[in-house]
């Protein structure tokens, strides 16, 4: 562009400037201007350009557009030029359809400048700071840079926002921006923001994204809405998969009874376009991403229960069983339906309860199972139908039984088709796709349910006019010998295995046919091609099932009779061989991935999920009891015997350590009571001792006050007495001092008489508990004595005693010597006078013996008399001791009341003598008299007392 044609308005004279020229020339002017208008020119002239000339324009012109938004932030328009040249440069155009070529170079820019963007964070924190202005034209442009930024560099991009103050906060205030444009770009921009990464899923959800994306759904018309709910499905879809966290919180919301509304099709389906197909499909997946298998039981047990009370169940069955429903709804519903009552009783059991609404009304099993078993349905809907009855019996024991039951001679109904009818007429029907998955769905009647195991052995099937019955299972093996296709091989192989394994009567049943065993072991040793070494691998597992089921009950067939069959005709190894054959299998790890069945095409549904799992526990078992001998069996046997009493034994003492445990347990809580008991006991003696102390010092001082304040009164009495007592009075109160001299001097008497009294019983030994008590230990002692002396004489009589015998003995064998048999004689005389002097003594001292027990009893018996004796003198002399007191008490009141009267008369004498009366000496001898007999009252009582 020729900026100078248009100043000078004359023709162009000379060589036109090239598109890379016209952009220098723009971008000096940019950072050269000092006129805002001449930079808004030039920046809308850049972006007129940047589409034609993208490269030149990233390459030059990108680091004077951000020094704009960063420069120019007052001026709406020039930002707005600026980040829509901006996002022309990083945008892939999606519009055109170009070559593959032409399309890479493109991506290649645009992962180019994205990195040049990007590579300066704060370009990015800038561009968030620009999405919090209003103006239209600087909003969008930002969002849909951001976009376009985060669709080449994502993960990038979104560690720079996730570390950016409030970074997600503000991309989420777009959604409740009034402009729709804006508010749509934004949920794109969010979509893009929140692939991959947890951490930002959380931060979006926790800012209200459930509650705005329902209610944009619930605006824009719900499975009916346009393109914007099918944004918003999927930017939940996005929020809610794989993320644990934010499908609690979208439970705990109780946004899935928000769900219901969803799936309330009416009663005209004719009219399906393409965008509601769309959305109820994405609706969907929305309701399995919450009950999904790979999430956890407990969180998907949550969710089913849900969406069983609100009524969310409910109203897919009735799209289940409504007409005119796509076909591609109907399978997707379906599936949805069998993830949210698959493992749940209460959702499964009125999934069994629902019915089609057909004349007469059927069970909605039978019809479904009805569309498995047909081979005009489409192969989507019979893989879904089969998913389903997989669902409908999973932990379902209940369930089990009334499809088995079905089978049963005594529960069929001629007039009514059953599910057990369509799965043997499925199973043994000329389509391999029904023979398989009728031999799947039948096999999942039995998984882990040992009681229908045994029960379908029961069911006979009638094959022809003229023939007896033959039952299920020997038609299954007759089937299988016939020649079928793979696929039927391997549906039948599948269900003769899950039958069989755990269920010895079954692998009896099983052999008790004489064509089994052949079969198996001639398919085994076969030289097949490539697809049939499946078929052989699965043939191998079911007669190593025989072998490792087996209870020995047939005599032709017992373990170890099978076991040498395989050694010599197929051999361990090329057994071992076969058997591996199974999980080397590449469609066999598809299928171990996920419950669902997923094939591309009939002819690769060859391996069931559940079945998967049951190969993987039984190879190693299977290997190691065809490769074992029948020695190293005997040897596991014992060895299982011992371990088995070593596991008794180990019981044992584990029962007693728990025992000890819990007794220990006890223990240490009763020490951890008493030891807080204790501290408390503690902490309450110190306290009281504490107040004691406190008490003590208190009464000390009360004490002392008490005295003082005593003696202050009896001062005051003092001087009454002296100026109020008439000589009547002093006559009355000496009369009474006498009485009470009388009566303490009797008292005394009585307390001497009690003193003399135990001071003889203590003489005699008998009062005092020591000296009966030192008494009686004496007579122990000599009792200890005689005894010692009675088993020492004891012991000299039995020596004395042997001696004689020997002696008798000896004079026995000399009796031939007259000589010697003298002298045994005289020694046997003298130990005979010895031994009854012996006895004697012995006698003496068990007289002696006794007489001292029975001295020894009286004397306990005297000593007990004597004790109650004591005590109640004791009592007695407690008794005059406080009666002393009491009269001590009185005589010193008295003593107090003569002091005061004889005060008073020496006043008075002195004051009769001042006034010259004459006063007689025998009073003052009298009084002195009187005092002295006081003070030697005084002195009794002290020694009285003492």
């Amino acid at each position: 562009m020729n900026f100078l044609r248009g100043v000078m308005g004359g023709q162009p004279t000379g060589p036109q400037p090239t598109g890379a020229e016209t952009i220098q020339k723009l971008c000096d002017r940019v950072a050269s201007s000092t006129l805002l208008e001449d930079r808004r020119d030039a920046v809308r002239a850049l972006k007129s350009l940047s589409k034609k000339y993208r490269v030149e324009v990233g390459n030059m012109a990108m680091d004077h557009l951000v020094r704009i938004l960063q420069t120019d932030r007052s001026d709406t328009e020039i930002l707005g030029y600026a980040l829509d040249t901006l996002y022309n440069i990083i945008c892939n155009d999606e519009e055109e359809e170009p070559e593959e070529n032409q399309q890479k170079q493109e991506d290649d820019l645009g992962a180019q400048f994205t990195d040049k963007f990007v590579q300066e964070t704060e370009n990015v924190t800038l561009l968030l700071t620009l999405l919090e202005e209003f103006d239209f034209h600087v909003r969008w442009p930002g969002v849909k840079l951001l976009t376009a930024l985060l669709k080449n560099q994502c993960a990038q991009v979104q560690g720079i926002i996730l570390v950016s103050p409030m970074g997600v906060s503000r991309l989420m205030d777009l959604l409740a921006d009034s402009r729709e444009v804006i508010r749509n770009d934004g949920l794109l921009l969010l979509q893009q923001l929140t692939k991959g990464n947890a951490a930002i899923q959380k931060i979006v959800a926790f800012e209200n994204a459930f509650e705005r994306l329902l209610d944009i759904i619930t605006e824009e018309g719900s499975s009916d809405g346009g393109i914007v709910v099918e944004d918003c499905l999927l930017l939940l879809l996005n929020l809610l998969k794989n993320n644990s966290s934010n499908q609690n919180f979208f439970k705990e919301g109780s946004y899935i009874q928000k769900m219901k509304p969803w799936f309330e099709v009416g009663d005209d389906n004719s009219g399906w376009s393409a965008q509601k197909v769309t959305n109820l499909h994405l609706m969907l997946q929305l309701v399995r991403v919450m009950v999904s298998p790979v999430n956890s039981p407990g969180a998907t047990a949550s969710c089913q229960k849900a969406m069983f009370q609100c009524g969310l169940l409910q109203q897919l069955c009735t799209i289940l069983m409504a007409t005119g429903v796509p076909a591609d709804i109907l399978t997707e519903t379906i599936n949805t339906v069998s993830e949210v009552i698959r493992g749940s009783e209460v959702n499964q059991d009125y999934f069994a309860s629902v019915n089609a609404p057909s004349n007469p009304p059927r069970p909605a099993i039978v019809v479904l199972l009805m569309s498995m078993v047909n081979e005009r349905q489409p192969f989507v809907l019979r893989c879904a139908v089969l998913y389903c009855f997989q669902c409908f019996l999973y932990k379902n024991h209940k369930g089990q039984g009334e499809i088995v039951a079905t089978l049963l001679p005594s529960t069929i109904d001629a007039n009514s088709i059953s599910a057990g009818q369509l799965l043997c007429g499925g199973l043994f029907s000329a389509d391999s796709l029904s023979n398989w998955c009728a031999a799947v769905a039948l096999a999942h009647a039995l998984q882990d349910n040992l009681t229908q195991k045994e029960q379908l052995l029961r069911v006979q099937l009638a094959t022809s006019l003229g023939k007896p019955p033959v039952s299920l299972l020997q038609q299954c093996t007759n089937i299988l010998s016939q020649g079928s296709r793979v696929q039927t091989k391997v549906g039948l192989l599948m269900l003769l295995c899950t039958w069989i394994s755990n269920c010895p009567i079954a692998v009896m049943h099983f052999l008790h046919n004489q064509d089994n065993v052949p079969f198996l072991t001639g398919q085994i040793s076969e030289n097949l091609g490539e697809d049939e070494r499946l078929v052989q691998g699965l043939c191998a597992l079911l007669l190593g099932i025989c072998i490792y089921y087996n209870d020995n009950s047939l005599e032709n067939y017992t373990k170890e009779k099978l076991k040498q069959l395989i050694e010599k005709r197929i051999g361990k190894e090329n057994f071992v061989e076969k058997l591996g054959f199974i999980t080397k299998h590449e469609l066999y790890s598809r299928a171990a991935q996920k419950p669902q069945p997923a094939f591309s095409t009939p002819e690769h549904m060859l391996f069931d999920h559940e079945f998967t799992k049951l190969v993987k526990e039984l190879e190693g078992m299977i290997t190691k009891a065809v490769l074992k001998s029948s020695e190293e069996e005997k040897k596991e046997e014992e060895v299982k015997k011992t371990l088995e009493q070593h596991d008794s034994i180990v019981t044992q003492y584990k029962e007693l350590i728990r025992e000890q445990d819990s007794q220990i347990n006890e223990l240490k809580e009763q020490v951890t009571l008493l030891t807080s008991q204790n501290e408390k006991m503690q902490s309450t003696m110190t306290q009281q001792l504490s107040q004691i102390q406190q008490h003590k010092d208190q009464y000390n001082i009360l004490k002392l006050k008490l005295g003082k304040d005593n003696q202050q009164t009896g001062n005051q009495a003092e001087a009454a007495h002296v100026n109020g007592l008439q000589p009547e009075e002093l006559s009355q109160l000496r009369e009474q001092l006498e009485e009470l001299q009388r009566q303490n001097q009797l008292l005394q008497t009585q307390l001497g008489e009690k003193d003399s009294l135990i001071t003889s019983l203590k003489a005699e030994g008998v009062p005092s508990a020591e000296g009966s008590t030192s008494g009686v230990t004496v007579i122990q002692r000599e009792v200890e004595l005689l005894k010692a002396q009675l088993q020492k004489q004891t012991a000299e009589i039995t020596q004395l005693q042997s001696e004689r015998q020997e002696l008798l003995r000896g004079s026995d064998t000399t009796a031939a010597v007259p000589g010697d048999n003298s002298l045994y004689t005289e020694k046997i005389a003298e130990l005979e006078s010895r031994l009854s002097a012996q006895t004697a003594e012995n006698q003496k001292l068990k007289a002696e013996v006794q007489t001292l027990l029975e001295s020894q009893e009286s004397m306990e018996k005297d000593f007990a008399s004597a004790s109650s004796t004591a005590a109640i003198m004791q009592a007695e002399k407690s008794k005059l001791q406080q009666e002393v007191q009491e009269s001590k008490k009185e005589q010193d009141d008295l003593l107090m009341l003569l002091a005061d009267q004889d005060q008073k008369i020496l006043s008075l004498k002195q004051r009769l003598k001042d006034l010259g009366e004459t006063i007689e000496d025998e009073d003052d001898l009298d009084s002195k008299d009187q005092f002295d007999d006081d003070d030697d009252d005084e002195e009794d009582e002290e020694e009285c007392d003492e």
